[in-house]
This record gives C-alpha cells, structure tokens and sequence, in this order.
C-alpha cells in the first residue's frame, strides 16, 4: 500500500507540485513539525506547512538517503543544506486504506538545523499567507 503513495510523494517533491497535495493528502491528516510543539491536523494546514517545506527544505542539496516501507508506513531519510548548515531529518509517513497520507511526521537534527529551519519555515509560511 504505502509504495505507491510514497512514488506519487517523491514525484510531488521533485516536481515541487503543491497542488499535488491535495489529492495526496487525506482530509484528517495530521502533521508533526519539529519547531511546533502540537500537531497540527487537516489537510489546510499539512498542505500550508508541506507547501512551506517544498520551498524551504528542498533546495539543490536535498535528497533522501534511504527508505524503509512497511504496509503503510514509511520513514525517509533526507538531507539538505540551509545556509551552509547540514541538514539530516526523516518524515515518518502513514498512509489510510485508500492510499492518501493521513500521519506526517518530520524530525530533525543537529539542533542548529532546527533553529534554522524554525526561522527559515516561519518566513516561508508568512509569504505563504
């Protein structure tokens, strides 16, 4: 099940589709930033904060290292650079029957790249609106 949502997730990524999302994206969806501390839940606000990232994170370093896909779940690896700060992080994704994302979780380290994620997404999502 997850295989195929995850090559229609890595086709939205390399074609940096946003409006990819909507059909990606369950309407009970919830996303776990790793700058905010609550999850946030519906498919408005994942597609707001993944819109963000396509612009933010997934520059002309990023790339996934790895992946693990097990029935309907799925971890990527990744890594990119952010103004010269090395990146890793993984989304933790979970797919329903129908093959839509419902759980995107996302992790990052070193904590420097948090911080710069954390100013980087927030003026991102502020252009966004």
């Amino acid at each position: 099940m997850i295989e195929q949502t995850i090559e229609r997730w890595h086709r939205l990524v390399d074609a940096k589709d946003a409006e990819a999302l909507d059909d990606l994206l369950a309407d009970n969806v919830v996303f776990h930033s790793p700058v905010v501390h609550t999850p946030q839940e519906g498919k408005a606000i994942t597609k707001l904060y993944l819109t963000a990232a396509l612009h933010t994170l997934n520059n002309e370093h990023f790339r996934y290292a790895r992946e693990i896909l097990d029935g309907h779940n799925a971890v990527l690896e990744f890594t990119t650079v952010l103004d010269g700060i090395q990146l890793n992080g993984i989304d933790m994704i979970h797919c329903d029957e129908d093959g839509r994302i419902d759980d995107f979780k996302v992790m990052v380290r070193p904590l420097k790249a948090v911080n710069k994620i954390h100013e980087m997404m927030g003026a991102m999502l502020k252009k966004l609106g």
